[in-house]
């Protein structure tokens, strides 16, 4: 197993000082969910650094070798009708894929993506969907990675003050590695705070939408869920509440607004066809519209990153590009991934209904009271079945969904039925929801199930590929692989903990969003004690 270059090993969920073996089981009272067609979030960016080399085993002895099946028709006139039955066709995305898999009978085939004309030149790929082909897209060794974070098309460097930020560089440029290690610096320097800096904040949250479903008998999660995110992410690396800033409480409505300006290409807003098309999908929308709004956002990352930016500078890293790596890192990549994944797993888990809930609580009521009453790492570590819970919340429901990569040389790709030749230059694309849900590598590949990386299943991390690589790999300056992922794990099993610390079971609605689930708490069940 690959081991991070993070350079402090409690982020790393492998990292045990004793060993513990746990048993494969099957809670008989938990629920099965089955994922439905809407439960696929679009794009996000929580682990935009990302690909490591793959894992997935390879036995090419007698697959057949096969031509590349689709086409990408008439220039122009096609990728504009591939791109209408990609965000208005029947079933949506996962139709516009299923239907080709059938076509061709075959899990790789060519495709265009959107945008297509006139954000992006050239929107031609080659599709890889199941767990054997897919992980191609992680080995730098095979594939560039430069100007590909969002896919076919690069948003313009005025978003980011004219500088090409780290989810844009491939590890042969010799900026990655600076940037990425100044990254990895960030977390080291982050990581005493993280625990306590987390139960304060959530706290905070859980207090708030109490009161909040004490007056109104039902609580939004998503947009308290979003100020307590970049409120602990500000004590957590800046050691700064920016509510108590000149910022205030405006962080998460500057982020997503210019976040929408970076990925609008790529989203769906539920508008009607006609006013999305040209808004979106066909013309970029002007940087300067919220210029003012990102120099807000520079302005405190500039004010309060000291630490950070003196640490870049000894790298090599000039100030400016510094502070506009940190914004783009702690903003795009973190936020924006805590924005997808705290509501979708909440989701799962609330599903899932009270005999998951009853689980979760005595084994991580019961854990944290062997450690002396409080949360540590250590007590994390004896918390199996939470910690399954949320890997498969990351497997059945994957916080980065587009994946893209550019053929260094001729290329062998194998699928599980066939041998496939790509050519120097060609595009690589994977839909990440449908390898992390491969029917021929997970057993009820459509249904989330608690404890499916208990005990031996924990075999199966190596599939967990949300973050542009195997769960089992680690992140490097060699690599593309999320340079946050084991900090991602670590604060999606300390939102599970706090949560289940708190209250035995809660019951909630699910609405469509933009990006993850819509999430109301319709009661909160307070913890028997």
């Amino acid at each position: 197993m690959a081991t991070s270059s993070i350079p402090f090993p409690s982020l790393h969920h492998r990292n045990l000082d004793t060993p513990i073996t746990f048993r494969q089981r099957r809670p008989t009272g938990v629920h099965l969910i089955k994922a439905t067609k809407d439960s696929i979030p679009p794009l996000s960016a929580t682990s935009a650094d990302t690909a490591t080399t793959t894992t997935t085993t390879s036995t090419a002895t007698n697959l057949p070798l096969r031509p590349i099946p689709g086409s990408y028709g008439i220039p122009f006139y096609q990728p504009l009708k591939d791109r209408f039955e990609y965000f208005y066709g029947p079933g949506g995305r996962d139709e516009y894929f299923k239907s080709r898999v059938h076509k061709y009978q075959s899990t790789v085939f060519r495709a265009n993506m959107p945008p297509g004309p006139f954000i992006s030149n050239n929107p031609n790929v080659v599709v890889l969907l199941d767990a054997k082909s897919f992980p191609t897209l992680f080995d730098v060794s095979k594939v560039e990675k430069k100007d590909l974070f969002t896919g076919t098309y690069m948003p313009s460097t005025e978003l980011t003050g004219g500088h090409r930020v780290l989810s844009y560089l491939d590890p042969s440029e010799p900026k990655h590695g600076p940037l990425k290690n100044m990254v990895f610096f960030m977390l080291k320097s982050s990581i005493r705070r993280v625990l306590p800096e987390f139960e304060t904040t959530y706290n905070e949250l859980f207090d708030g939408l109490e009161s909040e479903l004490a007056q109104k008998g039902k609580a939004l999660f998503n947009d308290a869920g979003e100020q307590a995110a970049f409120r602990f992410l500000g004590r957590a690396y800046l050691e700064t509440n920016p509510e108590e800033t000149k910022i205030g409480k405006d962080g998460p409505k500057l982020i997503s607004t210019w976040v929408l300006f970076n990925l609008g290409p790529l989203l769906r807003l539920g508008l009607p066809w006609f006013v999305e098309e040209p808004l979106l999908h066909t013309f970029r929308l002007p940087p300067a519209l919220i210029k003012k709004n990102y120099n807000k956002l520079y302005e405190f990352f500039e004010s309060f990153s000291s630490p950070i930016i003196k640490h870049a500078e000894s790298l090599g890293i000039s100030k400016e590009e510094a502070v506009h790596n940190i914004l783009f890192t702690i903003c795009f990549n973190t936020f924006g991934g805590i924005k997808i994944l705290f509501p979708n797993t909440l989701k799962w888990i609330g599903r899932a209904g009270t005999n998951l809930h009853t689980q979760l609580a005595a084994e991580i009521r019961g854990a944290i009271k062997n450690h002396g009453g409080k949360v540590t790492m250590a007590a994390m570590e004896q918390m199996p079945l939470m910690k399954s819970v949320v890997y498969e919340s990351l497997r059945i429901e994957p916080p980065v969904a587009l994946q893209y990569g550019k053929a260094k040389r001729d290329l062998t790709i194998e699928s599980h039925d066939a041998i496939f030749k790509v050519k120097e230059g060609e595009m690589l694309f994977g839909y990440q929801p449908f390898a992390t849900k491969d029917p021929k590598v997970f057993d009820r590949p459509e249904e989330f199930v608690p404890d499916r990386f208990v005990g031996a299943g924990e075999e199966l991390l190596k599939y967990v590929t949300w973050s542009n690589g195997p769960e089992t790999e680690g992140p490097t300056v060699g690599n593309k692989q999320c340079a946050g992922k084991d900090f991602v794990v670590l604060i999606t099993r300390l939102f599970v903990v706090e949560l289940f610390r708190r209250y035995d079971s809660f019951d909630i609605e699910v609405a469509a969003s933009p990006l993850g689930a819509k999430v109301t708490l319709t009661s909160l069940k307070r913890a028997r004690l």
